[in-house]
């Protein structure tokens, strides 16, 4: 099947396992997503199926859609979301079938995506960690820069030099979690430790043999 699906963080828990120990963990919600379009070898390059997301219910919304959009869903309820997971077994997906959370299993390794909390424009110390100057009387360092260049050799400010600027709102990755329960009949993954971006917010789920010890 897919090698993932997308779904949205409904925040964070405990959970206890077998032995008794409290383990910090991520609920992410996996509903039943459709397929929309397959991707083939032969006429793309890569076998991948496109999958939609968040049905739309609302009239105004759906007025909105473009003819080519309305097209491509054509016989499919359209959604807010398309995506593409890549899949091994292309023969087997046909447009308009229902993929749900059943490919995944408990105790699998999963790397997961999405948009980290936007922070806006930041300073140093936020932004990077910088440690800042003294903040007691008669000094005017505390939260600045500081010196970002060199003299007349090479008299110029290097790239990647870290300095003020846009912090978060931007794609990360997680890898190598653990599914550590699955409630199948609420469509919910129980994944160990944190994910990227606030509750609330859409993430992908994708298989992965890497994992964190």
């Amino acid at each position: 099947m897919l090698n993932g699906l997308i779904g949205k963080k409904l925040g964070m828990t405990g959970f206890y396992d077998e032995k008794g120990n409290r383990v910090p963990v991520t609920a992410i919600e996996l509903p039943p997503v459709v397929v929309v379009q397959k991707k083939c070898v032969a006429t793309d390059g890569y076998d991948a199926a496109q999958v939609a997301y968040d049905k739309i219910t609302s009239k105004g919304k759906l007025a909105k859609f473009s003819k080519p959009k309305k097209g491509h869903f054509k016989d499919i309820a359209p959604a807010r979301i398309l995506k593409e997971f890549r899949t091994d077994q292309i023969d087997s997906i046909e447009r308009g079938q229902e993929i749900t959370i059943d490919i995944f299993q408990k105790g699998q390794y999963v790397d997961v995506v999405g948009t980290s909390k936007g922070r806006g424009f930041s300073g140093v110390i936020k932004r990077h960690n910088f440690a800042g100057g003294p903040a007691s009387h008669g000094h005017r360092f505390h939260r600045s820069t500081g010196s970002i260049g060199n003299c007349a050799t090479p008299g110029r400010v290097f790239k990647n030099k870290k300095m003020p600027g846009q912090y978060g709102n931007a794609q990360v990755t997680v890898r190598g979690l653990c599914i550590v329960d699955i409630l199948r009949d609420d469509n919910i993954l129980l994944i160990k430790g944190a994910v990227p971006g606030p509750t609330g917010r859409t993430v992908s789920v994708l298989k992965t043999k890497k994992h964190i010890k």
